[in-house]
């Protein structure tokens, strides 16, 4: 069973794009008795002390960032300008809470501004264009003074949307924001300790990288420092179950891991995911297949390092990612973690060699 509390801690914690430490300190909390070191970026990287560095290497990656805000300006009225980290839908945003942390580490609650109904044309009524420029975070002052010198804000300061998390035990369902991706953080950790006294015939890397949802820039390092033979990538996965009817929907609660076939940054290794269909039918771990229509994962820069990297992207459906609030089903996380366990005990020099299509011109 997965820790819930871990899940508890790495969704509540503050960490947009480029801001992850708080995120990084979660991660150490959680992973005593392993090798934990990190870059300049926030990246992380863990290993059991029972790596070698002579066995082919399998890394284990999800993103740590979540996506946010930062402050871009600062008006005399009070009011704040901000820009997105990451790829929110501007629908999402007005009148919902945020977290502002200033430069001394203080958190400030402030509010994405919604005009009042009574102040409304009836065009603005009818209408859903909302542009950012013109939405502002409201943290109670009147004046820029008051922003700058009595909440300590300032142009550069990040922000993300503030929620706690919650957990439905009688219906195994989480509530919570950042699901994409500390859903992925949870289940590296979770997946490295089932696997710490395995005698396996690869090394296993958790790598959790910074910036995915700036341009998967964190996994772009990460790839280079570990430099994997194989990669399995967690993934928090847009649910699509209350959005298309059975036969389209891809990623739906309670129906187990997804593994992406394809996305607009890669295409998967048919091998691969045949090895975790295999698992997936022998030790009875229920999965469905998905062929995305958008979206990326940082298996899309990954499974580019060196000589080409196969990637198997298991995703944990999420419903309403990169908005303030997220569901999430228990058992979906423990399949996820399951899922690559099991992949990673039945790896060795055949399997190896099928993936890496060794034997393709013999």
């Amino acid at each position: 069973m997965i820790d819930l509390k871990l899940v508890e801690e790495l969704s509540d914690a503050f960490g947009p794009s480029g801001f992850e430490d708080e995120v990084c300190r979660v991660v150490k909390k959680y992973t005593d008795g392993f090798e934990l070191t990190n870059d300049a970026m926030y990246n992380l990287y863990l290993k059991n002390h029972g790596f070698t560095g002579k066995k082919p290497v399998i890394q284990l990656d999800a993103h740590l960032d979540e996506c946010g805000f930062i402050v871009q300006s600062i008006l005399e009225n009070g009011l704040i300008s901000f820009m997105m980290l990451g790829g929110f839908h501007l629908t999402s945003l007005p009148a919902h809470s945020v977290m502002i942390r200033n430069g001394k580490g203080e958190y400030i609650r402030g509010i994405i501004g919604s005009k009042p109904v009574h102040f409304l044309t009836d065009a603005e009524k009818n209408s859903n264009d909302l542009d950012i420029q013109k939405l502002y975070v409201d943290v109670g002052a009147s004046s820029r003074e008051e922003v700058l010198n009595d909440y300590g804000i300032r142009p550069g300061d990040p922000m993300a949307p503030e929620v706690k998390f919650s957990y439905d035990e009688k219906h195994g369902v989480c509530m919570g924001k950042a699901f994409d991706n500390r859903l992925g953080c949870v289940s590296i950790i979770e997946t490295m300790k089932e696997l710490r006294n395995d005698d396996l015939a690869v090394d296993v890397v958790g790598a959790f990288a910074a910036q995915e949802e700036v341009g998967m820039r964190g996994a772009a390092v990460t790839s280079q420092v570990v430099k994997p033979d194989l990669a399995i990538v967690f993934e928090g996965s847009p649910a699509d179950d209350y959005f298309f009817g059975p036969g389209l929907a891809q990623g739906s609660m309670k129906k187990g891991v997804q593994i992406r076939r394809m996305d607009r940054s890669y295409i998967s290794n048919t091998e691969f995911i045949e090895l975790a269909h295999q698992v997936g039918d022998e030790m009875g771990i229920k999965y469905q297949d998905a062929v995305r229509r958008g979206g990326s994962t940082n298996a899309g820069r990954i499974h580019l390092e060196g000589k080409a990297v196969p990637v198997l992207v298991l995703g944990i459906p999420s419903r309403y990612v990169h908005s303030h609030y997220c569901f999430c089903a228990r058992e979906d996380i423990e399949a996820a973690v399951k899922m690559a366990a099991e992949v990673i005990r039945r790896l060795n020099q055949e399997t190896m060699d099928t993936i890496l299509r060794k034997n393709l011109l013999k």
